[in-house]
């Protein structure tokens, strides 16, 4: 009785009830503690269902989400991206016309030549062209995160196909740009690599969440706890005995604590504050490299840092 309410109140499944006798309370005790590991399996499978629920539901909200944004992005900003090399040359064959207006009439009425010191035409002239330029850019990265946006879910390739897996690093790395902060490095270290036959949205979700967790780490460091100054996210590849893709990620925050390493991996797990994370993004990493007949492990040490390497089949 007090095996079974321990493990009714704390779900602990490895808990067994101690058989001392072959009578009748040791028949109950066999048969209490069989139904405890039918139990623990039974938990087990529910949890992985769970996961395996809420990542097709993510899946396929991140899907519906992407397409909805990258469509609505898409074509405004090719207009603006398209017009703005018209713009660009207009408005060096009108500069081109003041300019000739300056050589031939060097004196021109005193109102034309108030209006040209108000407007600063020399400064315009210079800047006008640097403006132009600044939006092709700003532009540009616009087209360039849509396009790493619809890469990184790959709407269309809901089957498995050979990937570049350096090309799915880099898109993830584009949609977190925004916390790539300038005291962060991330040093890529690319091996020459063979295309990879996996789901490609699957893989880059894994590339994000570890991705995310070195940035979370990195983020809530503190001075004492780092050993180096400049925060580093060091991203290798390999290929290892002909046979295996390895891709390691590693930070050098604070690491990761002995005592919780060997459960991140567990669902709902996380040492996040409340609100801020689910603690299904390394789970349901696991999961997926498992589907993918691959492994994933992490090294770390307190105040070193932490690693997590994927290994691929090829």
């Amino acid at each position: 009785t007090e095996i079974t309410e321990q493990v009714k109140q704390e779900s602990n499944f490895t808990l067994q009830a101690p058989v001392t006798t072959r009578d009748e309370v040791g028949v109950l005790a066999t048969s209490l503690n069989q139904l405890i590991h039918g139990m623990a399996d039974y938990t087990h499978e529910l949890q992985q269902t769970e996961i395996q629920l809420i990542q097709n539901e993510k899946m396929s909200s991140l899907g519906t989400m992407v397409a909805g944004i990258a469509h609505e992005m898409n074509n405004p900003i090719n207009f603006i991206y398209g017009n703005l090399f018209f713009a660009s040359d207009y408005i060096e064959d009108l500069l081109s016309l003041v300019e000739l207006y300056q050589q031939y009439y060097p004196n021109p009425d005193p109102e034309i030549q108030n209006q040209l010191e108000e407007i600063d035409l020399e400064f315009l002239a210079q800047d006008l062209p640097k403006i132009i330029a600044s939006m092709k850019g700003g532009a540009e990265r616009i087209r360039e995160i849509v396009l790493s946006m619809r890469n990184f879910s790959r709407l269309d390739e809901a089957k498995i196909k050979p990937v570049n897996i350096h090309e799915g690093i880099d898109n993830t790395l584009v949609l977190l740009s925004n916390r790539l902060k300038p005291g962060i490095e991330v040093i890529k270290q690319y091996g020459d690599l063979p295309l990879v036959d996996c789901y490609p949205a699957q893989l880059n979700q894994v590339f994000m969440s570890i991705l995310e967790n070195a940035l979370d780490a990195i983020e809530h460091k503190s001075v004492e706890s780092c050993p180096s100054p400049v925060f580093t996210i060091r991203i290798q590849t390999e290929l290892v005995d002909q046979n295996w893709v390895v891709i390691r990620i590693a930070d050098n925050g604070p690491g990761i604590a002995a005592a919780i390493k060997d459960r991140i991996f567990d669902p709902f797990f996380t040492t996040k504050d409340p609100g801020k994370g689910t603690g299904l993004g390394l789970a349901i990493s696991y999961q997926i490299i498992t589907h993918h007949r691959g492994k994933i492990e992490v090294a770390s040490e307190p105040a070193q840092g932490a690693e997590f390497v994927i290994s691929l089949p090829i």
